[in-house]
């Protein structure tokens, strides 16, 4: 915000320029001018709503206005100020800094002093305040000098400094009802003085077609301020044309709608709660087994523009966190949607996501590679990691073997089942069981085979009866060519002694 200086030297903010009537937008002339007019947030305005029965007390605290674009944060910020008689200051986190701050709570304390008249000040996009800026706000909210109503469209549990936090209230604004874009919509068509009834002269005014309305309600998407620039681009189109009716109406078409919003209008932040919310939605779709709402809320992603990867990220954690064993395919599954976005990208690597995410949905469901990893990290978190148990140790050097180290250790394919019961684990942990299949899928495979082993290995273990032939292993396999290189080694070593 841009400041003078004052007689006294300090920085006084200007008010931004505020153009004539005519001049505004039309989402700009349509504000409500009271809470009558306000449309939306019943639970918060209507006739039982907290906020109203509070201002009609004479009684407003500071609060902080959190919800999406296009929902009301700014007018009704305006007209919570209106109802308590207190002046009105607005500011822009991003236009402002502490010295506007700081000469707009030195008019505040003037008006108090003088007028007893109060402050409410408000501050758009208040998160884009860094800490510093946020904290110039403490002791002003507390004494009371000013009333502080703060708006947010990101999440202020993350993005407000905790200490201003606990000295507000925090409301929570949901998008607009498709009835209530309706009626802001109509408002706007039939409202003479501020809207298009008598735009284009004394027997001028807007029609808009049932199918064009039904189109720019349902294209909003919650969101009026975008609802009314939609409609005020396609009055401007359908004039362009001079598309009128018999009456002499502008009547802008259903393609003049779509052309004005080029695309529905998605309520969608990649680094905002739209983006988390969505992500949630798809998570818990996966898991839940409906393939049908993880389409959706993929579908909704994509069309956000939401980071591919991203998604294919989440398929391929859900694959092994909500399916496990249960079907081992989701995993490869998963993993190649992710290469074929890495090898063709969109629009086509679509398909590839789609159907992993189907798969995944439509799979059964197991949780108990989670739960044993989980189970293993606390005892390694309280333990610490514990001695490896000396059979199982690895006795590089046969010397090691008469410190006890190697000695012991049962090598199952030696034994029938290739399986012997041995201890494995440290000897503080004996016994502890961390992986429990479940009875879905292959898990129930899995299951019954452990089963089978545990009744196996309680009786005594015997020996395999094998005529194998000699084998070799491998570092004698590669004797050979280690030799080669070692004697090349030594000749190159000569050569170089002798020149």
């Amino acid at each position: 915000m841009p400041t003078t200086r004052t007689k006294a030297g300090g920085a006084r903010p200007e008010p931004l320029f505020k153009p004539p009537p005519e001049q505004q937008p039309l989402a700009a002339r349509m504000r409500p001018r009271d809470l009558t007019e306000f449309v939306g947030q019943e639970h918060l305005v209507g006739e039982r709503g907290p906020l109203r029965r509070s201002v009609a007390r004479g009684h407003l605290a500071s609060l902080l206005l959190w919800g999406p674009p296009g929902t009301g944060k700014t007018s009704l910020a305006r007209l919570l100020a209106a109802e308590i008689g207190a002046h009105f200051s607005t500011m822009s986190a991003v236009m402002s800094g502490v010295v506007e701050v700081r000469a707009t709570i030195a008019e505040a304390q003037e008006r108090l002093t003088l007028n007893q008249k109060r402050t409410v000040l408000f501050l758009d996009e208040i998160h884009r305040f860094n800490k510093a800026q946020q904290d110039a706000l403490l002791p002003h909210v507390e004494e009371g000098t000013i009333t502080l109503i703060g708006a947010t469209t990101e999440n202020p549990y993350f993005e407000v400094n905790s200490a201003l936090l606990s000295r507000m209230r925090v409301w929570r604004l949901e998008p607009l009802s498709d009835e209530d874009v309706a009626s802001v919509v109509r408002r706007a068509l039939t409202d003479e003085e501020r809207g298009l009834a008598g735009a284009f002269g004394p027997k001028g005014g807007v029609a808009l077609a049932d199918d064009a309305f039904d189109h720019l309600v349902s294209l909003a998407g919650g969101d009026a301020r975008s609802a009314l620039n939609v409609l005020e681009g396609a009055v401007a189109l359908a004039e362009g044309e001079d598309a009128r009716d018999a009456e002499g109406h502008v009547t802008p078409r259903l393609a003049d709608i779509e052309t004005a919003a080029q695309q529905r209008i998605l309520g969608y932040d990649r680094a905002g709660d739209g983006h988390y919310d969505t992500a949630s939605a798809f998570i818990k779709s996966l898991r839940g087994n409906d393939p049908d709402a993880a389409l959706y809320w993929l579908a909704a992603m994509i069309a956000a523009g939401e980071d591919p990867k991203f998604i294919a990220r989440r398929l391929i954690i859900s694959a092994s966190e909500d399916v496990g064993n249960a079907d081992p395919r989701a995993l490869q599954v998963a993993v190649a949607a992710g290469q074929a976005l890495d090898w063709i990208g969109l629009p086509e690597a679509q398909y590839a996501l789609a159907q992993a995410c189907v798969f995944i949905a439509s799979s059964p469901k197991s949780d108990s590679i989670g739960r044993a990893y989980g189970a293993a990290m606390a005892d390694v978190l309280k333990l610490g990691s514990l001695p490896v148990p000396n059979h199982l140790r690895s006795a590089g050097d046969r010397r090691m073997k008469a410190h006890g180290i190697g000695v012991g250790y049962k090598f199952p394919h030696d034994f029938e089942g290739d399986d012997v019961e041995q201890q494995y684990l440290p000897d503080e942990l004996v016994d502890r069981r961390y992986y429990v299949p479940n009875d879905q899928g292959h898990e129930a495979t899995i299951a019954a085979r452990m089963t089978a082993r545990e009744e196996a290995r309680r009786e005594k273990p015997r020996r395999k009866q094998r005529a194998d032939p000699p084998t070799a292993s491998m570092s004698d396999a590669l004797k050979p060519n280690m030799e080669s290189r070692a004697k090349l080694a030594e000749t190159q070593k000569r050569d170089a002694g002798d020149a």
